[in-house]
């Protein structure tokens, strides 16, 4: 087990590398003039020059990339261009909102698509199948902006249930919880038709196995059967696409967090490619593939904890 938790992370490390390099790669061909975008067309060359070397453009690429790596290892990722202030403060500022919005999102997503995939296995081949097979490719088809810009005309703008957008500030809970409830919804309603459609044909798949036909026998009930026996040996693939979405969820978010003006770290990667804070996207694009990362290494790690066999060859 020690062996393949060394050799998962070797290769985490060894992909987070090769993402800084091309994302430092990709931020420093693009075409433009950072310092005349900051300072404007009106703007003298000795001025653009002179921020020039105040942001290090100045320098040799390969210097460039080793001091904002070096700096990336110690949590200190430059002064961001447009605002002044460190990019690790704008991050640490404006992150709890987007993990929030987005664990809040997948646990939706979670109770959700289990309940209705669950259920629709259940009930194979019967007008509940067909309804959530329906609704769950309705959910697929719709995307997750123009769904929320559905909800916020409905509950926002006719029924006056819930705010339309804004964040007032975690310091009024009941404020601060009710204007994520439509960016939940949003995140979560397209992502539970996916997942819903996966658990429902890895429990049918699961149900087709002689252990549940014994447990039949046996007398139990069958939710204790669907719950106990059949959920379990499904999870595989559930497993794999739960840690797809929550990459998909927090990246998602970038959109739904603009539709809603919230200020977390959607906006301000949209912030600062609008104003061409590079060193701010670069931290943002970083930060964002990390995540992608590693969930898809706890992915690896939760496949040995829940299937014996691939246990046995970890260790």
């Amino acid at each position: 087990m020690l062996l393949f938790l060394l050799r998962r992370t070797v290769g985490f490390l060894a992909t987070l590398l090769a993402i800084s390099v091309i994302v430092f790669a990709v931020m420093n061909l693009l075409p433009g003039d950072p310092a005349l975008t900051v300072l404007g067309i009106d703007s003298t060359e000795d001025a653009r020059a002179a921020l020039r070397a105040q942001m290090g453009l100045d320098r040799p690429a390969a210097e460039r990339f080793l001091a904002w790596i070096g700096g990336a290892l110690v949590g200190d990722f430059g002064t961001s261009w447009s605002f002044g202030v460190p990019v690790a403060g704008l991050i640490a500022e404006r992150l709890p909102l987007t993990l929030s919005l987005a664990a809040s999102g997948m646990v939706v997503t979670l109770v959700v698509a289990l309940a209705l995939g669950m259920a629709a296995a259940a009930n194979h081949r019967r007008p509940g199948d067909w309804a959530m097979m329906l609704l769950s490719q309705l959910g697929i088809a719709v995307p997750a902006f123009w769904l929320a810009i559905l909800l916020v005309l409905l509950f926002a703008v006719t029924l006056r249930w819930l705010p339309p957008g804004g964040f007032p500030g975690w310091g009024e809970p009941a404020a601060a919880a009710s204007s994520l409830i439509l960016p939940t919804i949003s995140l979560a309603l397209v992502q539970s038709a996916v997942l819903a459609r996966v658990t429902r044909s890895a429990a049918l798949e699961a149900m087709r196995l002689d252990f549940v036909r014994t447990a039949r026998a046996t007398g139990l009930s069958p939710a204790r059967i669907l719950w106990r026996h059949v959920l379990p040996n499904a999870l595989a693939p559930i497993v794999t696409i739960v840690g797809m979405q929550f990459a998909g969820v927090v990246t998602g978010a970038i959109v739904i967090e603009n539709v809603f003006y919230l200020p977390g770290l959607g906006r301000l990667i949209f912030q600062s490619i609008a104003n061409r804070d590079l060193i701010t996207v670069q931290a943002l694009v970083l930060m964002f593939a990390a995540i992608v990362v590693a969930a898809n290494f706890l992915v690896d790690v939760a496949y040995v904890l829940i299937d014996p066999r691939l246990k046995a060859r970890a260790t």
